[in-house]
């Protein structure tokens, strides 16, 4: 993935977990590349890791995993996300 200064400064967390992923991300100065941002060993992500995050998700009383069509059950009208807020999966991205 070959991302701009300007882009890498406004996507970094994206960039990072794409990073942790396995990919690796170029990044370029006036369509030049200047630099690698390639992951540590130690820091990359696991299947492992995504299994032990459901699994501490599910253990929270408030976390209802959806159904298998995607919805959660009873969800009859979706509630809007006024504009400039953010959702709670985005934080938890973030973090």
């Amino acid at each position: 993935m070959d991302v701009t200064v300007r882009e890498l400064k406004a996507r970094l967390s994206d960039c990072l977990r794409r990073v942790r992923a396995g990919e690796e991300v170029v990044v370029t100065l006036r369509g030049r590349r200047v630099a690698r941002i390639v992951a540590e060993p130690e820091f990359a992500a696991t299947e492992d890791d995504d299994a032990e995050i459901v699994a501490r998700l599910d253990e929270l009383p408030w976390v209802n995993a959806p159904e298998a069509a995607g919805r959660p059950s009873g969800a009859t009208d979706p509630i809007r996300v006024p504009e400039g807020e953010r959702l709670s999966s985005e934080l938890l991205e973030r973090e």
